[in-house]
């Protein structure tokens, strides 16, 4: 069954006659193709809907579907109401946690007679669980992340920048194959490592500095995501402290993970470990789901009543936060299987002093 015949298993369910799908992620998960546009999905018929700079891309990447061409004259919603007439729609699925109001608009206006209702989600769903192409390049992925990281740890020294380093990393993992960044890289040195989502800055790194680096590579559109913090020679006692605690909540968390485990508990294991010894000083999530976006669910957080399944892809990130000392965060991207987890993160864990 492809994945358009799964979406349209949801819509009957659900008493839809069709779906018209803009998110990017969404419209490459069920198509193929990655271009401008969006893609109408009907038991009658299934059609990208774009414009003459896109029309031979997604010839190539969704073949067998029919290409919708808008025009100046002819506009996408034109082309919408062309297609929901030929295909008698009624009740059309739209992604309104993504069209704006003004698009949602236009689009109600351009089909009168076509009930509009929200997909609610669907297609996200659908992308949760991972197949075997999809775990290979995420694994891939993260294959090209760890091996970036080692190689740059004998070319990275006091006296650089956090974005001389980010441009580093960036570059090998580019070189070693990534498509393109999975998401910012983030490198944070010294006091700056309070702040979880740091923006390199000019900041120097000096001798005794932690330095933590969130990156993520990109294969076949799919995400890594891992976190590795290194320090600069001899570190003062409070950082190494914070460095152990965070490894072994990470350790401990990962170790729970299994088919049938809840993400509440698996937060809760990394989160009272943290909590015992520096309140307060973890304050996101444990992690979330890692597909061709980088969060996408589920949610590894308290409050999460999902019960992991054999394709789940998800982080196990902890982290310390200490205003004007620093921070730590070790991460990795697991994959759930039968009996347990696959980890393709391979860049080392252990305390690295440079």
């Amino acid at each position: 069954m492809t994945r358009c015949e799964r979406l349209l298993e949801v819509l009957e369910a659900r008493g839809l006659d069709a779906a018209l799908v803009h998110r990017p992620e969404n419209v490459r998960y069920l198509t193929g193709y990655t271009g401008e546009g969006c893609a109408f999905i009907c038991r009658r018929e299934t059609a990208i809907v774009t414009d003459f700079r896109y029309v031979e891309q997604a010839q190539r990447q969704a073949p067998g579907l029919p290409v919708a061409q808008t025009t100046a004259e002819c506009r996408e919603r034109e082309r919408v109401r062309e297609l929901t007439d030929a295909c008698g729609v009624r009740t059309l699925a739209v992604e309104s946690d993504f069209l704006s109001y003004d698009d949602h608009e236009a689009l109600r206006r351009a089909v009168p007679f076509v009930e509009l209702r929200s997909l609610g989600g669907a297609v996200e769903k659908l992308r949760e669980i991972k197949d075997a192409g999809e775990i290979e390049c995420i694994s891939r992925a993260c294959e090209i992340a760890s091996r970036a990281f080692v190689n740059i740890l004998e070319r990275i020294h006091p006296g650089m920048t956090e974005k001389q380093v980010q441009i580093l990393l960036d570059y090998e993992m580019l070189s070693l194959g990534s498509e393109a960044n999975a998401f910012d890289t983030i490198a944070a040195a010294g006091a700056n490592g309070s702040l979880p989502h740091a923006i390199p800055s000019d900041y120097i790194i000096q001798p005794g500095d932690l330095l933590t680096l969130d990156f993520g590579a990109k294969v076949g559109g799919y995400c890594s995501d891992l976190t590795r913090t290194v320090a600069f020679g001899r570190v003062r006692p409070e950082l190494r402290e914070i460095y152990d605690l965070v490894l072994e909540a990470h350790l401990a968390a990962l170790s729970a993970l299994r088919p049938g485990a809840i993400c509440a508990d698996i937060d809760r294991i990394a989160r009272d470990m943290i909590d015992a010894r520096h309140p307060g000083a973890f304050g996101h999530s444990l992690g979330h789901g890692v597909g061709l976006y980088i969060h996408e669910q589920p949610r590894v957080a308290s409050g999460s009543k999902t019960a992991l399944l054999p394709g789940h892809a998800i982080t196990i990130e902890p982290g310390v936060y200490i205003p004007g000392l620093g921070g730590c965060r070790i991460e990795d991207t697991a994959i759930l299987t039968a009996d347990g987890y696959l980890d393709p993160v391979t860049a080392p864990k252990q305390f690295i002093e440079l």
